[in-house]
């Protein structure tokens, strides 16, 4: 399998991203797909080249739902919330959180009759096991992951990379979430 960068994105994945539409494709008619993964890794970047390929998908990105930079377990419980809530065929619901303003915002729903994608670190665990048919692990090399987390979340980012790492890493020897993935992508530059 050769790698398949877009050319906006700089980033190649192996296996490459369109056998990965594929793996959705055969996985069924109304997927559940969470991509997890350590931070710069390029985890928004399949979810993009996902909502572009999969018709009628939800998106719902972890990033949009981290209370604060210690956020991360409160966005993995309602990441689970929703997986549940979908696989009993009922309607589920998130708040922004707006990180400018340091408080949650507007609420949006995920409906259970639509694909769906949960995306952003610490979105893995047993729920989604449960009720993910696709569960993608995105990884990279860390200093891969550092430039590219550093170059899109600015000076603020870079005051928090080394708590954010630490966090997920505390959280990842918790959970082993790597192990649920049903597929591994490999970014490189």
């Amino acid at each position: 399998m050769s790698p398949n960068p877009h050319p906006s994105w700089g980033l190649a994945f192996t296996p490459n991203l369109h056998e990965l539409v594929a793996f959705v494709a055969a996985s069924g008619a109304n997927p559940a797909i969470v991509i997890d993964g350590p931070s710069g890794a390029g985890k928004s970047t399949v979810a993009d080249f996902l909502v572009e390929n999969i018709p009628g998908v939800q998106l719902v990105r972890l990033d949009d739902i981290y209370p604060g930079w210690d956020g991360l377990g409160a966005a993995a419980i309602v990441a689970e919330r929703l997986l549940v809530a979908r696989s009993r065929g009922e309607s589920a619901s998130w708040q922004r959180y707006d990180w400018a303003s340091a408080s949650l915002t507007t609420w949006h729903d995920v409906d259970p009759s639509l694909p769906l994608i949960i995306e952003g670190c610490g979105s893995l665990g047993e729920q989604a096991l449960q009720h993910a048919s696709v569960r993608v692990w995105v990884t990279a090399s860390e200093d891969v992951r550092r430039q590219r987390a550093l170059s899109r979340g600015g000076e603020d980012f870079e005051a928090h990379w080394e708590t954010w790492n630490e966090q997920f890493a505390v959280r990842l020897r918790r959970e082993n979430s790597e192990r649920f993935a049903n597929i591994i992508l490999v970014a490189t530059e």
